[in-house]
């Protein structure tokens, strides 16, 4: 099966030309259910984890000492805006602890990720450690297979600066204002004010950065604001190495919604498009990891939106 974001409604840098100096390329994963190995990318399958290599468990100071959850893995030769590994590393994997007990507040996640050389692992660990027990069943993923697909992104409308960022934020708010005022026109007709909203696409909505799984691109910051990603190694400014998200699209983000063709296309096949995973991350948000693109092994910082 084939998943593609339809165009976007309207052309971003047509409307506002100085968001060219500002495009990048994303990697939608598209992550559907399947049965993964572990020499696929995927979601929530085998690792590709070598035998005798000591599986890592959760060190933070709670109650929980147990086997971390494997996540997700990704290879450089599938995902075409993963960011470099250290080294040489074509392969990401991730791993968190199944239990929300870390940080100051105590509600923290513990993410774990491990770059490696694919070529090296001759014998594949089998069967992989797993939890006996979970704190939040969001934290365990589906099996999933992925389907990549890349797209065009600008930055969170709050990134945006100077006369530009003036010039889109004007643009959103008026818009939303009509859509607003178009629904209190038919709000006896609930069906025609959301045809109303929808008609009216705004940047920050369907023309900068796209939801669900992805690698690369630009961060969305929807809930606490642009914040600092400098490496905390050397003070440079990191990029998105990934975005673990607990939904594909979302009631405001509805144009991202992928389509479908191909074998298996039309049976069965928008069942449970927007969360085949499971995970949730936070209140049904999103996980943000950043790389040094300075230094690849340099420590990745984490942000939950």
């Amino acid at each position: 099966m084939i998943f593609t974001t339809p165009p976007r409604p309207l052309d971003a840098e047509a409307l506002f030309p100085g968001l060219a100096a500002h495009r990048a390329t994303a990697t939608r994963l598209h992550p559907r259910a399947g049965r993964p190995t572990p020499r696929d990318s995927h979601v929530g399958g085998p690792l590709l984890w070598p035998t005798g290599e000591p599986w890592p468990v959760c060190d933070e100071p709670h109650r929980y000492s147990g086997p971390l959850l494997a996540v997700a893995q990704l290879y450089a030769r599938d995902v075409p805006d993963l960011a470099p590994g250290p080294d040489g590393c074509d392969l990401l994997q991730v791993l968190w602890c199944p239990f929300d007990l870390h940080g100051p507040t105590g509600y923290g996640m513990h993410v774990r990720l491990r770059w490696r050389r694919s070529a090296e692992v001759r014998e594949v660990l089998a069967p992989q450690p797993r939890p006996e027990r979970v704190g939040f069943d969001g934290y365990v993923p589906e099996p999933c297979v992925l389907h990549p697909e890349q797209v065009t992104e600008y930055p969170y409308i709050e990134l945006l600066t100077g006369e530009l960022g003036e010039r889109v934020e004007e643009w959103d708010d008026e818009r939303e204002e009509a859509a607003y005022e178009e629904e209190d026109e038919n709000d006896e007709d609930e069906s025609e004010g959301e045809t109303a909203a929808a008609a009216l696409p705004t940047y920050q909505s369907d023309l900068s950065v796209a939801p669900g799984w992805k690698a690369g691109g630009h961060a969305a910051w929807n809930v606490t604001g642009p914040g600092s990603a400098d490496c905390q190694a050397c003070g440079h400014a990191m990029r998105l190495l990934l975005t673990v998200d607990s939904c594909e699209w979302r009631s405001d983000s509805e144009s991202w919604r992928p389509r479908t063709a191909g074998a298996g296309a039309g049976v069965g096949a928008a069942a449970d498009a927007n969360r085949p995973t499971g995970v949730a991350v936070g209140n049904f948000g999103k996980l943000n990891v950043f790389s040094c693109p300075r230094d690849p092994a340099h420590p990745h910082r984490f942000s939950v939106q």
